[in-house]
């Protein structure tokens, strides 16, 4: 049996307030919570308020095996939230700033922590404002050559930037995006003018950014129809599997967490791509970030990936 890896999701912990009801969320949080759910130890690194919604948001998360531990708590910001629109299914996003998360601080404990993880994930919106931008850095730069340090890239409208992009890739590992955020960073970072994202285009962008960066494996995904991992020797194409959309919030973390979980027991791409988009599709199906994850779904979740795959 592999040992439990120390798995950290690194940046925003929110709210969702969604036209149903407000969900607790943020992209590293739900990456932490399923990485957590997949047996991994897996450790929410971010910062909440000292009000009423921080409280309520470690009361919510102690329901899941996640570490909770090093969420720090801010007497001046308060905890984040975002309004959550849905389109079709799709989500669409408005912050609110400056909040307890765009305020990380990189304490001995955190440092700490850093050097001893196995894999961090992080992504753009965290870095919004300098404080945490610092951060993120300095947790990164801590942690041991081995450990794998994913970019989630996680595009949120306008908190991005071509200086941001490059600063985190040249920080990466794996870089993880969607087929739709491919486009925008080979533009941002001068490798592109154009907008396609066929397949052959996709292949051509993960091709640059391993080029250019200190990057082993790019994973694309392209919502229902699946993903697309690439590293400098081969490539695999999954095409997803159909699902009933409650909404699309979480799906892309699970994904994430998934790819990672399998990615750390040097699993072949098919597997990681396999139980990437089984662990995406799932969480599409249900509401919410963080939906409840009954005991036999998530054995037969994993034996479909058991069957389909054989882990060499």
């Amino acid at each position: 049996m592999s040992r439990q890896h120390l798995v950290v999701g690194l940046g925003e912990l929110l709210w969702d307030l969604l036209p149903t009801g407000k969900r607790l969320g943020g992209a590293p949080a739900n990456f932490a919570v399923m990485s957590a759910r997949l047996g991994n130890h897996a450790v929410i690194a971010s910062r909440i308020g000292a009000d009423a919604l921080g409280d309520e948001a470690l009361a919510r998360l102690s329901a899941f095996p996640a570490d909770l531990g090093y969420i720090q708590r801010d007497t001046q910001h308060p905890t984040g939230s975002v309004s959550v629109a849905l389109h079709d299914g799709q989500a669409e996003y408005i912050f609110e700033r400056p909040v307890a998360w765009d305020f990380l601080a990189a304490t001995p404990q955190w440092l700490t922590l850093a050097r001893h993880a196995d894999a961090v994930c992080f992504g753009t919106l965290a870095q919004r404002d300098e404080d945490s931008r610092k951060t993120i850095a300095a947790f990164l730069s801590a942690t041991s050559p081995d450990c794998l340090r994913i970019f989630d890239v996680n595009l949120r409208q306008p908190f991005f930037s071509a200086e941001v992009l490059s600063a985190s890739l040249s920080k990466a590992t794996l870089v993880k995006l969607n087929d739709a955020e491919m486009q925008q960073v080979l533009v941002l970072l001068g490798f592109s003018s154009g907008c396609s994202t066929d397949e052959a285009s996709l292949l051509q962008g993960a091709k640059l950014l391993l080029k250019h960066f200190p990057v082993r494996l790019v994973c694309i995904t392209m919502g229902p129809h699946g993903s697309l991992l690439v590293t400098q020797q081969s490539h695999h194409r999954h095409h997803g599997f159909p699902a009933t959309v409650a909404d699309t919030v979480g799906a892309g973390d699970a994904f994430t967490a998934a790819l990672v979980h399998y990615y750390l027991q040097n699993a072949p791409l098919t597997v990681l791509n396999e139980a990437g988009n089984r662990w995406g599709s799932w969480v599409t199906s249900q509401p919410g970030a963080m939906p409840d994850l009954p005991p036999q779904t998530q054995k037969q979740i994993e034996t479909s990936i058991q069957q389909a795959t054989t882990i060499s």
